[in-house]
């Protein structure tokens, strides 16, 4: 397998743990129910384990900035649809810019491996 296809995986699948755990932090309530707590704290050691395999092969500043830019405009998502939060006309435009930033970097930057 490609090691760089690997690494941007290993950032999907760290992106994914990252969004369940956040996604989970409502249901801890404060961290008061052990179920939803050690869920999302699962994920979010699991999320940091595929975030450091990434981090073999893509510069820090990018994968920080995709973990980032997928990461909320996800959770964004499972928000919206899990826990009926909608999102106004400025929220959507800030997630649009910010998708349009990862595309450029990745796309354009000289740092990223391509």
């Amino acid at each position: 397998m490609n090691p760089l296809l690997a690494a941007y995986g290993a950032l999907a699948l760290g992106i994914v743990s990252e969004v369940i755990g956040s996604s989970l932090l409502p249901r801890t309530e404060q961290f008061t129910k052990l179920g939803p707590t050690a869920a999302a704290i699962t994920s979010f050691i699991i999320a940091l384990f595929f975030l450091s395999h990434a981090l073999k092969l893509i510069p820090l500043g990018v994968t920080y900035a995709v973990w980032c830019g997928v990461g909320m405009v996800l959770t964004a998502a499972v928000s919206m649809l899990v826990y009926r939060s909608p999102l106004d006309l400025a929220a959507v435009l800030g997630i649009v810019l910010i998708i349009c930033g990862v595309v450029v970097m990745n796309v354009f930057s000289k740092n990223v491996p391509h």
